[in-house]
């Protein structure tokens, strides 16, 4: 009898102990709202589906999250620093000054680069140098390292989780609320992949609502051509509208290289001096330009590929003209050039409500 009763005692606190565990679970998993990704039309016409991965599908309350933590500086050491410094909205979501200071007054020998489109990166690879794979791991370094945020995960979790509002907001959108790392990269990735620049004037032009002017047009020639600009190879062309190959190229900045860029990561000396090709969407915003930020206008980096390449062990084939300087522009053809790339140019995207911190 005694052995029947305390089977019985032994089989309701299991149940007990299941129910308790149930409840647990259930109290942790929530219900968040699907937002997709407003795939602009000619995208979807024209390049493959985003980069979306199954374990971080896009949510009303990811994404909010992820904004909230964009623009908060409690992600630094001294709460003096969020993403959105060096990542401004205005500049197409880069800084304006060439190398982005961190919260201990050191500054890095990196341009910081725009934030747009990211969710169509097929390379899957992030920062100049490609060293990140995957947007959710894009956030982790900046925030320990040294010359920027200066602080530890474990710091910013310590902080999230005594912060009077970001407990429940994780809850809502992991339905978790232990913070760690991974989370806010996660939101911060959703986040930072709802930042799509798609309405510019060639956009419009593109799909027949708008019109060029005739040095526009010139200008987009001699962009597609390869006996002149021979600019769409690393660069797109109206196939592409990311107007980035997404890939690693030695475009001739230097012919003794000191920053080893993808070489640095992939420890493959044939990858010297070889950087990410960044978009030429919005670049009357994202001044100045190039991985080291050198040169300050679009006509600097215009002369550069005109006649000032200089030649290297790596320099990348598609550099054809090394040889000669460049592709020999004259005033003219400099001039339209110019003009072509200012049609990319998505004065919505800057101000854009829904990317600021409003």
């Amino acid at each position: 009898m005694n052995i029947i009763k305390s089977n019985t005692v032994l089989f309701l606190l299991t149940l007990l102990v299941m129910s308790c565990n149930k409840q647990t679970i259930s109290s942790y998993t929530n219900i968040t709202t699907p937002s997709p990704l407003q795939i602009p039309p000619l995208f979807e016409s024209l390049i493959l589906n985003p980069i979306i991965p199954p374990d971080n599908p896009q949510t009303e309350e990811g994404i909010f999250l992820g904004k909230k933590l964009f623009y908060d500086p409690i992600l630094s050491a001294d709460n003096s620093q969020a993403c959105a410094n060096c990542h401004n909205p205005a500049n197409a979501f880069t800084d304006s000054n060439r190398f982005s200071e961190g919260i201990d007054g050191l500054i890095g020998t990196r341009n910081s680069m725009p934030l747009f489109n990211l969710a169509w990166n097929y390379g899957d690879r992030f920062f100049w140098d490609g060293r990140e794979h995957g947007l959710e791991n894009q956030a982790f370094e900046p925030v320990t390292n040294t010359i920027e945020m200066h602080t530890t995960w474990p710091e910013v979790a310590y902080k999230l989780s005594q912060d009077p509002d970001y407990p429940q907001l994780f809850e809502a959108a992991f339905g978790i609320i232990s913070i760690d790392s991974t989370l806010v990269s996660n939101a911060i990735a959703q986040f930072e992949r709802t930042l799509i620049s798609s309405n510019s004037k060639f956009d419009a032009y593109l799909m027949g609502s708008g019109s060029l002017t005739t040095q526009e047009i010139d200008g987009f020639n001699i962009f597609m051509d390869e006996s002149k600009g021979d600019c769409f190879h690393c660069h797109g062309s109206e196939n592409n509208p990311l107007w980035t190959d997404n890939k690693f190229h030695n475009n001739g900045l230097d012919s003794n290289i000191t920053d080893l860029g993808l070489g640095g990561i992939s420890g493959d000396p044939s990858d010297d001096g070889k950087f990410k090709s960044p978009s030429l969407r919005n670049l009357i915003f994202t001044a100045p330009y190039m991985h080291d930020g050198r040169f300050s206008t679009i006509e600097e980096v215009i002369n550069h590929y005109s006649h000032g390449l200089v030649n290297s062990p790596t320099i990348d084939p598609l550099m054809k003209k090394v040889n000669q300087g460049g592709v020999q522009l004259s005033t003219q053809e400099k001039a339209s050039l110019k003009a072509f790339l200012l049609t990319l140019t998505d004065e919505e995207f800057v101000n854009n409500p829904n990317f600021s911190n409003q």
